[in-house]
């Protein structure tokens, strides 16, 4: 099994800093570590051959940007562990919030081009967590309101700091969460893992049942009221380790380290 990384924008053959340390770990586990280089319009051409799975460790990608990356696998003789399909099932809210309906709070898809402030009206909530397909507003004015009038400017500000909207517009039911109880998991082939290898809770092997995609996260917590809430779900490639040690994350690879 061969894992792709970002490569250094100076040192096109060294893997970028900030995934140096997981590559290594990766190499110690015996896989093939490549570095990628990329651009604005994705990555570039792969100049290795490859054979068997790959697995691509890095920056989020747009479904463009990670169709190009699949078609530079293919090209070069690999197989990409996770198919176009499979990363946008867990990259893009609207394809696995239906999925798990009652397991997450209440999202609503609003189309580029809707009037925001109307549709929120309708909805008659207290409060709105207002992301697009992939991410939130973490900075500037955040992504709660309370107020439907204030969507507008939100969203001016997510197409200021993001440079986009991405798909459309997710407006998610505020839930009162505690944020000390939220933890990620990791769902590979099927088969859930603990950041510190205990239990897994029976809501994230729900999610595994669920999704059909062979690499992805899986973030919950506790609502106030004590019932386990699933906070967002994410492609497992585009996913950082938060929570985790890199040792521990690597090992969950370590079945596939002969594939």
């Amino acid at each position: 099994m061969h894992i792709l990384y970002p490569a250094d924008y100076f040192k096109p053959k060294r893997v970028d800093a900030d995934f140096h340390p997981e590559a290594e770990a990766f190499r110690e586990l015996g896989l093939r570590v490549l570095a990628v280089p990329f651009d604005e319009d994705g990555p570039r051409a792969i100049r290795s051959d490859l054979s068997g799975a790959v697995l691509y460790r890095g920056w989020m990608l747009n479904g463009q940007g990670y169709g190009g990356l699949v078609s530079r696998i293919k090209a070069a003789g690999g197989s990409p562990l996770t198919t176009e399909e499979d990363y946008l099932l867990t990259h893009h809210i609207p394809r696995w919030a239906p999925l798990l309906k009652e397991l997450t709070p209440e999202t609503v898809v609003l189309p580029n081009g809707s009037d925001f402030e109307t549709e929120l009206r309708k909805l008659g909530w207290k409060e709105f967590f207002v992301k697009d397909y992939v991410k939130s507003l973490k900075v500037s004015m955040g992504s709660r309101i309370s107020d439907p009038g204030m969507i507008g400017p939100l969203v001016e500000e997510m197409r200021k700091f993001r440079g986009t909207i991405e798909g459309g517009l997710c407006v998610r039911r505020v839930e009162a969460l505690r944020p000390d109880t939220e933890r990620r998991y990791f769902v590979l082939k099927g088969e859930a893992y603990a950041p510190d290898g205990g239990a897994v809770p029976d809501l994230v092997k729900a999610c595994a049942e669920r999704l059909g995609s062979p690499f992805f996260s899986v973030d919950i917590a506790n609502r106030e009221d004590g019932e386990l809430r699933v906070v967002e779900v994410g492609d497992g490639q585009v996913s950082d380790t938060v929570g985790w040690e890199t040792e521990a994350f690597v090992q969950i690879f370590r079945g596939l380290a002969s594939a």
